[in-house]
């Protein structure tokens, strides 16, 4: 009888913790955002607050901010953030040993799914006559937080047009960059991130703004040729107070990402509950940045390997 009692101990063990593997049962998950203003932190926090995320039993999702993209490819690979939301871009450098300064290959980021399209915006004073990215030179310029997504394509595209070293940075997060623009502080600040930006929109309601046609400076320059992985885009007039003209832009992928050794079950699960109507309408209640969030989008702009849990998840939906 005892020895029957213990196997139906531990066949009970094992069924409990079977969907989940035993590391990660009653884990907590740390999902990597971005800084304040951005739609990084409102991925990670849209999917930390979703209520079936929260009644989740074998793990708990935290959601954590961050400087943004870089560090959090840096903080998924070395497994210090189970998830977290990078830059396509950024994903496919690190895995190739070519991001700047740093040769070291990021092979333990797998992609997840495709989240939104993230577009360069540069916002500068109407009437300032800053009409291209070029004119920028010799001016206070907001340029992001070091080690996010938003400073790291600011000095790529910056440098690749010659004026990274004209310019006086200022690195700086969104939110703090329109209050230093409202205040004068600085002449124009850039941003990589959906639209509309509450921080554009903040600097906006004290200010008279326009946007740079960083599509046309793109252009010109072959930037599209030396970064096949940036997609052309419009920013569609009226998306801010005062900039009644289409303004072309680039963009960018922002990845759902995880670190390869989260369990397969844990990666599934998670997409299983948030790729539902009742999930998808949750995350687009958070921002509308996330209508692009859909089964027929999940691998758009994804050039790396995914995760296994993904990959069996976007099978069954017929992506794959």
């Amino acid at each position: 009888m005892k020895k029957s009692f213990v196997i139906t101990i531990t066949s009970a063990l094992f069924l409990a913790f079977a969907t989940i593997g035993t590391a990660y049962a009653g884990k907590r998950i740390v999902f990597g955002g971005g800084p304040a203003g951005g739609t990084f932190q409102v991925v990670a926090n849209a999917i930390q607050t979703y209520k079936p995320v929260k009644e989740i039993e074998e793990f708990t999702v935290k959601a954590q901010s961050s400087a943004g993209s870089v560090e959090n490819l840096r903080k998924v690979n070395s497994g210090r953030s189970d998830f977290g939301v990078v830059y396509s871009g950024h994903v496919y450098l690190g895995r190739n040993g070519k991001m700047k300064n740093d040769p070291k290959k990021y092979e333990n980021v797998l992609a997840v799914s495709f989240l939104y399209g993230a577009p360069a915006q540069l916002v500068v004073r109407k009437g300032s006559g800053i009409k291209s990215t070029k004119d920028l030179v010799g001016k206070k310029v907001g340029v992001g937080n070091a080690g996010s997504g938003a400073f790291a394509n600011c000095e790529l595209f910056f440098n690749h047009l010659g004026i990274w070293d004209k310019i006086e940075r200022n690195a700086m997060g969104y939110n703090d960059a329109a209050a230093a623009f409202g205040n004068n502080q600085l002449d124009a600040f850039w941003l990589f991130t959906a639209f509309p930006s509450g921080a554009v929109l903040m600097a906006a309601q004290t200010n008279d703004i326009e946007l740079v046609d960083l599509g046309a400076d793109a252009e010109s320059s072959g930037f599209y040729k030396e970064y096949p992985y940036f997609s052309k885009l419009t920013i569609p007039a009226g998306t801010y107070k005062g900039v009644e003209t289409d303004i072309a832009s680039f963009q960018d992928s922002a990845l759902w990402v995880a670190n390869a050794d989260v369990p397969e079950e844990v990666v599934y699960k998670l997409l299983s509950t948030i790729y539902t109507d009742e999930g998808l309408a949750h995350m687009v209640g958070q921002k509308k940045t996330f209508k692009s969030m859909t089964i027929e989008n999940a691998t758009n702009g994804i050039v790396t390997p995914m995760h296994p849990g993904a990959i069996k998840f976007w099978k069954e939906k017929g992506v794959l």
